[in-house]
């Protein structure tokens, strides 16, 4: 109840001024009795995914806490895991405004934030403060004036700082709103990165005795070779784990909605079938070699059973989460519990 009429009063405001606006009051009462209007049980159904233990599957989505402000409000909702970011070495502001819209005819949203964070010392310090037991994935990135074929050190910057704080590490290579990030998915690019972190990880699995697992997030919008490209890389180079998808540039089924056409990557209900899609292509490209968390439309239990039906053994939410409130991921797990 108390989340829908939130929702009525947010949704009248700016999306992005609702949404900094959400983050300072999740921040200022995480530790407060006032969690308790957002706070809830749900029912635990543990799953082992890349040598963790999660308390339940069900996670949320890069990008909605990307400085990492939250994560102890977002545990209390019954969240499996939080990850957060994407982040990038340094601080930068991100594309200029307006730049996140609500369809709500269509319950999606699109952004084209451009990785707007406070820099991975911020978000280290976020981290280190921390109360719950929390587990949480970093979501890493390059900065925008980064050459591309640069990049790499970027990643490696963050990988190092973060990772004594991680439950995972996720490296996007494919958010639409950074330009040229998308073409580190294809090629010797991908093998170059991909081994280039790998040989970082076992370097700091070494000095912390403790292995962190990475998982690689991609977009949605791959052909099929291209689908089975990146799944061959991914086991050639031993990652833990791959997350689909990110957002996707596709307008079709929204093109005649206001904000239909804004730039960015486009999220929520019309991105589930495509999303779908993608994690059934890589798991048959996989066959069970590395586990699936998909993420992309997700607005129901019946949707998340589908990428549960399709190969994943995990999910996550965003735009369903704003639409839906914290009720959604009690529904999820309640359905999973007895699928």
């Amino acid at each position: 109840m108390f989340y829908k009429i939130a929702q009525k009063f947010m949704f009248k405001m700016d999306a992005e001024r609702a949404h900094e606006l959400a983050l300072c009051s999740l921040k200022s009462t995480a530790h407060s009795p006032l969690n308790g209007l957002y706070a809830q049980k749900v029912k635990s159904a543990p799953v082992t995914v890349m040598g963790i233990t999660f308390p339940n599957p069900v996670g949320l989505a890069a990008g909605l806490d990307k400085n990492g402000e939250c994560i102890d409000a977002f545990h209390a909702m019954g969240f499996g895991f939080v990850e957060v970011g994407t982040v990038t070495p340094r601080a930068q502001a991100g594309n200029p405004k307006p730049r996140l819209f609500r369809l709500e005819k269509a319950q999606a949203i699109i952004n084209r934030m451009g990785f707007n964070n406070k820099g991975v010392d911020y978000l280290v310090s976020n981290l280190q403060a921390v109360k719950s037991n929390a587990l949480v994935g970093v979501n890493i990135g390059k900065n925008k004036d980064t050459p591309v074929e640069k990049g790499k050190d970027d990643y490696l910057i963050c990988m190092e700082k973060v990772y004594p704080f991680a439950a995972y590490i996720t490296v996007n290579i494919s958010s639409p709103n950074t330009p040229g990030l998308r073409s580190l998915q294809y090629g010797a690019l991908l093998d170059e990165l991909l081994l280039t972190l790998k040989e970082k990880q076992s370097e700091l699995a070494s000095h912390y005795g403790r292995y962190v697992p990475l998982a690689l997030k991609i977009a949605p919008d791959l052909s099929m070779d291209e689908i089975k490209d990146i799944s061959a890389s991914v086991i050639k180079n031993q990652f833990d784990g791959i997350i689909a998808t990110n957002t996707t540039l596709e307008r079709e089924s929204v093109k005649h909605l206001p904000f239909g056409e804004e730039a960015g990557g486009l999220s929520g209900l019309p991105l589930d079938r495509l999303s779908t899609s993608v994690v059934q292509a890589l798991s048959d490209h996989i066959g069970g070699k590395i586990p699936i968390i998909a993420v992309g439309g997700i607005t129901t239990a019946t949707a998340a059973l589908n990428k549960f039906d399709a190969g994943a053994s995990l999910v996550q939410v965003y735009s369903g989460f704003i639409y839906k409130g914290p009720q959604l991921i009690k529904r999820i797990i309640d359905a999973y519990s007895i699928k």
